[in-house]
């Protein structure tokens, strides 16, 4: 039940934060599953994906 609430927590801080801040938290955050991934994914701009893609690699 925790883990649950941890990611609701992480998911608030997601919605809120700047595009930066975004890249920050998807990129240093542990212990998600590929399904909790993906839902922030889905909040994620569009238009800075290859943002994202590049702090990844």
């Amino acid at each position: 039940m925790e883990n649950v609430t941890d990611f609701e927590n992480i998911k608030e801080r997601f919605k809120n934060a700047s595009v930066d801040e975004k890249i920050e938290i998807y990129t240093t955050v542990q212990g998600l599953t590929v399904e909790q991934y993906k839902e922030l994914l889905r909040m994620f701009p569009i238009k800075y994906l290859d943002k994202l893609e590049q702090a990844m690699s």
